[in-house]
């Protein structure tokens, strides 16, 4: 569905970079962590309690599985268990609670329904629990073995563990790692009142704390660096007004994001046209590359049709990536859609296309040639209350009729010819001047896909598909396709992949007419709109 979002009236956009420890008074630390946090990074957070978790249940279960095998031996031998081992089998109630929690908490953080802000809290809580439980089961079990307290725990390296999986705020993860390493004194304290174990001076609190603490100042310099590391990834993915969220897809010339204006906190699609995509026909093809960007997304801007998909801003970050901000939408490009459902009836697919025809008679009325439509361009969808409304993508990347001062289109690297093979016009395929009456070519391949479920001309490889785009007749997609094709739509769809331009329809609004005129019934917004409760891909 598309948002109105607020652009920056053409000016270059700068990354934005909010000010170190900026935070809105009162919030909380977990708003804190979201605020900074860009959604598909925080949302990795879920992963991470998982994966601690998950380690600690196998830890804490292979003490467990080794009692229970050395219990198992001594039983079949009938003999009885070793002094050492028997005196660990109160121990293994507490590895088998700690490991009943840790699969607790690795099966609850599937849930979607804990925030990762406060999923992440629940983390440092189970952390401070990991730390309590390890300290305890370690002084125990030495002690009973062999009536000495131990020197060293796995406390240490579990507060210097956590910061560097699960990445929060340097203060919030201090916090978490002192509290962890004060388990270690905390349970020697607990085991010697309850006369588990013997403390015969101070020195052994001492002892059990130190390591820890030295581990928490680490836990806390290593917190500073990933999170850090964190908070420049957040900066370098807001441009402009945006921030980018998570991939939605990714093509030959960029990819999209899901983004979110920062002051209306409403929906977007940005398609990043990375440095490295432009730089491949050289320095100079990428300064060219950029002029055109400009001037190319101001007139795609420009359009109004309700069928073409609206462009909310476009700019250059300062690492000289271009993008484009666009309205989000609601639905299925056509080329997923024929290829999850099958070919369409002729009259929706009439439908679609005089869509279409709308988008490209207002671009070729203001001097713009598309050169990429194909199903993938096309999205169908909702908008509203209206089911099967069509929008024509990938405009920000349209080519003038009359380029100025001959620069080649933002949309063609050197020696590369702009467009797609299946869908590409002859006239495209011999690098030769451009008009509408290429979009219309390209028009009738969407429609002959639609129709048959399979591409005008199939060949091994881009080049022979080219080849018979300029010099093969198509079959009649009626020959393709169990479905009827009244006469009319087919007569049509072949006009519109005649190889000299002029023997196709004039322009978009003359196909649309004829269109229009085909006698089939047409497609109707019932129709539409059962289809889509039936097929509506997820959110």
């Amino acid at each position: 569905m598309p948002i109105a979002a607020a652009g920056n009236n053409g000016r270059d956009p700068t990354l934005v970079r909010p000010a170190e420890g900026s935070t809105p008074a009162g919030a909380t630390t977990s708003s804190r962590l979201s605020a900074v946090l860009p959604p598909d990074l925080l949302e990795q957070v879920r992963q991470r309690v998982r994966l601690l978790a998950g380690l600690f249940a196998f830890a804490f279960g292979f003490d467990l599985v080794l009692f229970s095998i050395q219990w198992a031996l001594a039983a079949a031998r009938g003999q009885p268990l070793p002094a050492e081992v028997a005196s660990s089998e109160p121990i293994q109630w507490a590895n088998l609670l700690a490991m009943l929690a840790s699969l607790g908490l690795w099966w609850g953080a599937r849930s979607r329904r804990l925030a990762p802000s406060r999923l992440h809290a629940i983390g440092l809580a189970y952390q401070v629990c990991v730390c309590f439980t390890i300290a305890f089961i370690a002084f125990w079990q030495q002690y009973a073995a062999t009536g000495i307290l131990p020197t060293l725990t796995w406390v240490p390296v579990v507060v210097i563990i956590f910061p560097l999986v699960m990445p929060g705020p340097p203060r919030r993860m201090l916090a978490a790692a002192l509290l962890a390493a004060a388990m270690s004194p905390a349970a020697l304290f607990l085991l010697a009142r309850l006369g588990l174990v013997q403390v015969t001076d101070w020195s052994a609190y001492v002892q059990a704390t130190f390591g820890p603490v030295m581990g928490a100042v680490f836990a806390y310099l290593a917190a500073g660096v990933v999170y850090g590391l964190g908070r420049e990834v957040a900066r370098a993915r807001e441009l402009g007004s945006y921030r980018l969220g998570g991939l939605i897809g990714r093509g030959g010339m960029g990819e999209v994001y899901r983004a979110t204006h920062r002051l209306l906190a409403r929906p977007a699609a940005i398609k990043l046209i990375r440095p490295e995509v432009l730089e491949q026909g050289g320095a100079a093809a990428a300064d060219l590359a950029t002029r055109r960007f400009r001037r190319e997304a101001e007139a795609a801007a420009s359009l109004r049709s309700p069928h073409t998909v609206e462009l909310y801003d476009f700019g250059v970050a300062e690492d000289r990536t271009l993008y484009f901000v666009m309205e989000l939408l609601d639905g299925m490009d056509l080329e997923t859609m024929v290829r999850q459902t099958g070919p369409l009836p002729a009259g929706r697919v009439i439908h679609v296309l005089r869509q279409v025809c709308d988008s490209l008679a207002e671009a070729h009325a203001a001097g713009l040639v598309h050169r990429d439509i194909k199903p993938a361009n096309i999205h169908c969808g909702r908008l509203g209350l209206r089911h099967d409304f069509v929008k024509v993508l990938d405009f920000g990347l349209v080519k003038p009729l009359q380029p100025e001062d001959g620069e080649e289109s933002q949309g063609t690297m050197a020696g590369m010819l702009a467009g797609t093979p299946a869908y590409m016009a002859p006239e495209a395929a011999r690098g030769d001047t451009l008009d509408g009456r290429a979009d219309l070519y390209a028009v009738g391949c969407v429609g002959y896909f639609l129709l048959t479920g399979q591409v005008v001309f199939e060949a091994p490889n881009g080049m022979q598909v080219l080849a018979r785009h300029l010099s093969v007749a198509p079959v009649p997609p009626s020959q393709r396709t169990e479905l009827p094709v009244p006469a009319a739509l087919e007569a049509l769809l072949l006009a519109c992949l005649a190889k000299p331009p002029v023997d196709r329809p004039a322009d978009a609004d003359a196909l649309a007419t004829a269109l229009a005129a085909v006698p089939v019934p047409p497609w109707t917004e019932a129709q539409a709109a059962a289809w889509w409760q039936a097929h509506a891909p997820r959110a």
